[in-house]
């Protein structure tokens, strides 16, 4: 039997060409790169399309913008109040903290929860979005039994539809925050 090695490497030019140049279209991904190519798109002197090479990874910086701003508590650590790109939004996982003070409105999940989705509506508005664009959010809790009290703050700020969401336990948040919640919205 023949083991697969994890350092197998793939080499461009030995793309067999008689593959390239048949009607169908491929495509495959290797290490961060795609290759692809279509033979279905012909020109009259009937000469197919050649593959491409095109790196899925990008260092280009104008691709996405931070945003920022003061009316909400400043990042905790090496990341952006949120990020845009792609015509989409993403915003950090966001804490009930009081951004004048940087500290927590309360210990109570509920207050907290409050206090985010304020803090989570500065960051929308300032990156071009709003509450009803948003499309997706997690929910991280401290103790899952506060599900029902999130959800009953959750949905005053979320209009139907309701966006896509996953809510956690976890075993610790930042600060020891009762609870964070990250979204993505559509620009």
């Amino acid at each position: 039997m023949a083991s697969w090695s994890a350092a197998k490497t793939f080499n461009i030019s030995s793309v067999n060409t008689a593959v390239i140049n048949r009607r169908a279209s491929w495509a495959t991904g290797i290490g961060g790169l795609s290759v692809a190519g279509t033979a279905m798109w012909r020109s009259s002197s009937s000469k197919r399309s050649l593959p491409f090479l095109c790196s899925s990874l990008s260092t280009d910086a104008r691709i996405k913008e931070a945003v920022h701003t003061d009316k909400a508590p400043a990042a905790l650590g090496p990341y952006s109040q949120a990020i845009k790109a792609n015509n989409l939004l993403f915003v950090s996982g966001v804490l009930g903290l009081v951004p004048e003070t940087g500290k927590f409105a309360s210990d109570d999940v509920e207050v907290q929860t409050e206090q985010i989705l304020k803090n989570m509506g500065e960051i929308l508005t300032s990156g071009g979005a709003s509450y009803a664009s948003v499309v997706k959010t997690t929910i991280l809790l401290a103790d899952l039994k506060d599900f029902k009290k999130v959800n009953d703050i959750y949905a005053k700020y979320f209009p139907s539809p309701a966006p896509a969401r996953a809510t956690y336990q976890v075993a610790a948040l930042p600060m020891d925050a009762k609870i964070e919640i990250e979204c993505i919205a559509a620009l």
